[in-house]
């Protein structure tokens, strides 16, 4: 089984429902998903961006990437209803487990000056989204092939109900979170 799954089970279940007070194991909230997000707006004029990003993005999650469109017109961008603009991947069960394991302990470790992933960009619902600036710290990646760096987004979509209970179970797996000075 897998490293992080078995940390869910044996450690964040039964510290989620001693801390929150859960009667059932199933009232845990639990990892869903885990969507990878390169929004390419640079696309529209040069059609080879895509495979860059495609490349990347299957190198990271060893999936291949969904291309997203466009849905409206909008003149000053030169942007047509339809024109792809991006690429996203999503990771459910297995995938998910390994990429978010490979994330904590070998990306987020190799960012120069890192000071933790910050604790406020929860939704409100209890899923978190982290921005990267550059692809290249993923150990995939081999910097020599890179075209140019690009930006990557990471939800990580929980069924938590509250921030706090999300950041709890993202705590417990291991997620960096920095620490919160006081003003």
């Amino acid at each position: 089984m897998l490293r992080l799954k078995e940390k869910y089970r044996n450690e964040a279940i039964p510290a989620m429902m001693e801390r929150h007070g859960y009667k059932n194991i199933m009232q845990v909230p639990r990892l869903e998903k885990v969507v990878l997000n390169i929004g390419l707006g640079e696309a529209i004029a040069n059609a080879k961006v895509l495979e860059a990003a495609e490349r990347d993005l299957t190198a990271i999650t060893g999936q291949h990437p969904v291309i997203t469109r466009s849905r409206k017109s909008i003149a000053t961008f030169r942007l047509r209803t339809g024109m792809p603009i991006g690429m996203k991947v999503t990771l459910r069960g297995e995938r998910m487990y390994q990429f978010l394991d490979k994330l904590v302990s070998a990306v987020l470790p190799r960012v120069r000056e890192f000071q933790g992933v910050p604790a406020t960009a929860f939704d409100g619902r209890g899923n978190y989204t982290l921005g990267m600036k550059e692809q290249i710290f993923f150990p995939e990646i081999e910097y020599d092939k890179v075209d140019k760096v690009r930006g990557l987004e990471i939800s990580i979509n929980t069924t938590a109900k509250t921030d706090e209970e999300g950041k709890h179970l993202l705590e417990l797996l291991g997620m960096p979170f920095a620490k919160e000075e006081m003003e």
